[in-house]
This record gives C-alpha cells, sequence and structure tokens, in this order.
C-alpha cells in the first residue's frame, strides 16, 4: 500500500489529506479563525455542578462552558482511548464507581483540564483532568500509572519489548508507546520520554501562576500536529506547499526522526496542491448522499442529529449466479467502502449500516468480520456489534471534531436543514385558501398575488384551473406578479 500526506497551507487554513493507493481516506481542514482546540490545556474555573447528571460546567475563556463529566474528573483512569487520541492505546475500561461529581468539584474551584473534543453545534467541549501529552513515540499520563501499547502494534514479541523498556523508565505517571513506536529502540523511546517530561513541568508551573480562565498549553500547529500523528515509516513521501511549513517541518523531523526527512517534498508549481493530486474532486464526492462502488452499486449516507446511517444498495449490480451470491458480494465490497467513508467524512457517534439482507449465516459472518477487519485500520476507536438477522449492523466511533460536512458546508437556509421543501401544489392549495379567505370577507376584490417564479409558471401552466376557479367562481381578480428573490415557499397577497 503507497501512502502519500499532503499538506497545504495558506494564510486562512491549513489542510491535511492522507492519500491510501491514490485513494483519499482522510481529510481535515482547520480554520486559522475558526481552529481546534483538542489537545490544549486550559486552567479553569468552575461555574456550576449538576449532581443529577454527574458532570460539571468549567469556563476555560471560551464562548461557551466547558463540560466536565465525573469519571473525567477524578477517580482511576483505566482507559486512555477514551480521552484522548482514540485508538492509540489497549482497550481497557473506566469505572467511577463511588465517585460523586460534588465531592470532587465545588463551585468556584479553580482546576486544571484538558480539551478532548471540540465544540460541535450548540454543545461547549469536553474536558478532561487526566491530562495526556503525546509525543513521537509515546504518551505521557502524568497523573495516572498506566502502561499501554497501541493495539496497530500486532506482534507480541514486540508488544512485550516495549512494555519492558516503558516499565524500566521508572519515571512517575503512565506511558502509552504510539504506533510510531514500534522497532524504536530504548535511547528513541527515552529521548521521547525527557522531553514530554520536561513538556509537563513547564505546563505545571505555568498552571501554578495563571489566573483561570486561561490557556495554559497550546498543542502543536495543524502542520506539525499532522506530522506528529501520522507521518511514519509506512507513509512513503509528504509534500507540503507553503515554504515555511516545509522548514518548519524539517526542522522538527531533524529532531525527532532524521530518517525521514528525505521524504518530505515542497510542491513549488503554481496549481493548487490539493487539485493537482485530484484531492479536491474527491471532496465533491464525500458531500454528496451517495456513494458509487465500482460493481455499480452504491451506499445512501445520511447524517443526523442523533446517528449516522448508511444504507447499502444493488445499483447497476446484477451479479452471474445467484441472487444470494449477487448480495454476498456487494455488501463484502461495501464494507470496505464505508470504512474509508467513516474516515474520509469524520463520522462519529451511533452509526447503523443496513447491509442487504443475506440469508446464509456463513455469508453474514463473512461480511461482518471482513468489516472488524476494515475497521482495525480506523485510527478513530470504534465498537462494533453483532449483525443481526436482517443485516443491520450497530457500531459507535470516537468523534472529536465536527464531522466533514459541518466542516465544509452549513444548514441550508431555503430548507432550514430538512433537505426538502414544499411541493408546488402544496404551495398553491395554501395560496388559494389564504385568498379564499379574503374572498368571503370582501366578495369581488381585486387582489395582487406576489410569488416566486417557478409558482408563477405553475399557477399559470399545470395548475391553470386554481386561478380559473378563484376568478370564474369565487369573483376574485388576480394580478400575477414575480419575485425571483423571494423563497419558494413564500407568496405576498395584497389589495
Amino acid at each position: 500500500m503507497r501512502t502519500v500526506l499532503f499538506l497545504s497551507v495558506n494564510p486562512f487554513e491549513t489542510r491535511v489529506a492522507l492519500v491510501e493507493n491514490t485513494r483519499l481516506v482522510s481529510y481535515q481542514a482547520e480554520r486559522h479563525r475558526a481552529s481546534s482546540v483538542v489537545g490544549n490545556l486550559y486552567k479553569g474555573r468552575v461555574t456550576r455542578v449538576l449532581p443529577g447528571m454527574q458532570a460539571a460546567f468549567v469556563d476555560i475563556g471560551l464562548y461557551r462552558n466547558a463540560f466536565l463529566y465525573v469519571r473525567e474528573a477524578g477517580g482511576t483512569l483505566d482507559d486512555f482511548t477514551d480521552i484522548f487520541l482514540a485508538g492509540d492505546s489497549e482497550g481497557l475500561s473506566l469505572d467511577p464507581s463511588g465517585s460523586d461529581i460534588s465531592d470532587l468539584l465545588r463551585l468556584g474551584q479553580e482546576v486544571l483540564v484538558q480539551v478532548v473534543k471540540d465544540p460541535i453545534g450548540t454543545k461547549g467541549a469536553r474536558l478532561t483532568t487526566h491530562v495526556s501529552l503525546p509525543g513521537r513515540f509515546l504518551v505521557y499520563l502524568p497523573n495516572v500509572r498506566q502502561i499501554g501499547v497501541s493495539r496497530r502494534i500486532t506482534q507480541a514479541d514486540e508488544r512485550q519489548r516495549l512494555k519492558e523498556i516503558v516499565e524500566g523508565f521508572g519515571a512517575p505517571g503512565g506511558w502509552i508507546v504510539r504506533t510510531a513506536g514500534e522497532d524504536r529502540g530504548p535511547e528513541e523511546l527515552a529521548a521521547d520520554r525527557d522531553y514530554l517530561g520536561q513538556l509537563w513541568q513547564r505546563i505545571q508551573t505555568a498552571g501554578d501562576t495563571a489566573r483561570a480562565p486561561s490557556l495554559v498549553h497550546r498543542e502543536l500547529s495543524p502542520v506539525l500536529r499532522a506530522v506528529r500523528d501520522t507521518y511514519t515509516h509506512a507513509v512513503a513521501e509528504v509534500w507540503i506547499d507553503d515554504e515555511e511549513s516545509f522548514q518548519e517541518v524539517l526542522d522538527f523531523l531533524e529532531q525527532t526522526e532524521p530518517a525521514l526527512v528525505e521524504r518530505v517534498k515542497l510542491y513549488r508549481q503554481a496549481t493548487d496542491l490539493m487539485s493537482s493530486f485530484g484531492i479536491d474532486g474527491e471532496l465533491e464526492k464525500a458531500l454528496r448522499p451517495k456513494v458509487w462502488l465500482k460493481s455499480g452499486g452504491y451506499l445512501v449516507i445520511n447524517q443526523t442529529e442523533a446517528l449516522v446511517t448508511i444504507d447499502v444498495n444493488t445499483g447497476k449490480f446484477v451479479g452471474t449466479l445467484s441472487l444470494e451470491e449477487t448480495v454476498f458480494t456487494l455488501n463484502l465490497e461495501a464494507s470496505g467502502e464505508i470504512v474509508r467513508q467513516l474516515r474520509l467524512r469524520d463520522l462519529g457517534g451511533i452509526i447503523v449500516i443496513d447491509f442487504i439482507d443475506m440469508e446464509d449465516p456463513a455469508h453474514r459472518r463473512q461480511v461482518y468480520d471482513a468489516l472488524a477487519q476494515e475497521l482495525l485500520r480506523d485510527p478513530a476507536r470504534t465498537q462494533l456489534l453483532p449483525m443481526s438477522e436482517i443485516g443491520l449492523v450497530q457500531l459507535t466511533r470516537k468523534r472529536t471534531r465536527p464531522s466533514l460536512e459541518r466542516t465544509l458546508s452549513r444548514e441550508c437556509p431555503y430548507c432550514q436543514g430538512s433537505g426538502r421543501i414544499k411541493a408546488l401544489p402544496t404551495i398553491c392549495l395554501e395560496i388559494r385558501r389564504e385568498l379564499l379567505a379574503g374572498a368571503a370577507a370582501d366578495p369581488g376584490q381585486q387582489v395582487s398575488l406576489t410569488v416566486h417564479p417557478a409558482v408563477s409558471h405553475y399557477l399559470q401552466g399545470p395548475f391553470r384551473e386554481l386561478l380559473r376557479e378563484l376568478e370564474d367562481i369565487h369573483g376574485l381578480r388576480i394580478i400575477l406578479c414575480e419575485n425571483p428573490l423571494f423563497h419558494e415557499e413564500q407568496f405576498q397577497v395584497s389589495e
């Protein structure tokens, strides 16, 4: 598999794209006026404690108070994936039993917190007091004693070797070996340990002197964050179109991993980097609900407030042997594309996949196993439930930032996000009811009716009998006017 990382930087935004075998699998755009705060550390002040929800609101200086759950405010941390950089550690669980939010926090208390989820919609940022500091090869957990290794490192001997190295650190706190730490020697891991330990000391000093609410530590820039978290030996090339960012990446790698410097390339063409490599075209497709498969089948992806639904359809694919084999083949193909779309669109929360019904239980197991295998390549933490007899699969995927759709688009002011508007006959019949109400009070009056051009054409074409009825039977004299600035559902009646 050939993997290429693209970094496009301009004064207004930073764009990060990851391409595997010429196909876009991940994309993030960070506008500089609305940059992500995930990973930032703040000294905040508790503004409200909610025993009924076992949570608290904390003022960290953002436009909306942030939210801190009891399980992220105290007790013992066992599940690193629940709080930061999901999917880069072993899956354990946190049991906050016995902890009460009122025992941990009080109104007006100052607390050092880290953002684990950006504000999304009407919800404020999600916080944790379990600080985690990611480095190139390690993640430092200064407040807990936890040793772990990325689940992407699968060889048992390598996992054991890495555990023995970090267990010998002797430094306070916990350590997670990241995927990039695979095959690293003790000296490289120790250097990362020393850097993170010094960083934590600086954060503690800043936190002790800061006044709440205030920013204590800012995460790396989007460019360096992408290089730190994504650029491993599995990445063949890194393209950057900004000289300053290019030099920044080179300096970063010279200190952390000089062997990767030669793969970083500066894009010097006048054309846009993302357009030149076909990434912008892929993004246009990623904003559409329908995704075509190579076989001719397709997916329909709908994102709602409560959950994401993905429907698999046969489309143009008719198969060759039997209906069962046709459906099985298409579902297998769809499982890989579904995971790609989850990563590309950055979909999170509850996700329901409606595979085409399969009669053979063995086929259902194979499709489920294929989906589970594909999810192992997803950096985000997922939980997969068994497939039902009718082909439904439920899963949850960790969400830390708005989806691609929420980032690149906005709610339609025309339909207010519903995706639909009233049909032309519906609008015409509403006009009829309002005109008849006026005619009852003043028979034979002359009225001016102003509508959108589409409604006007419909009233003078397919629905012309409506105007004829109002004039011939109800005695109205109607002057029809058009206003292209009107919403299609908008109309105005005046004498």
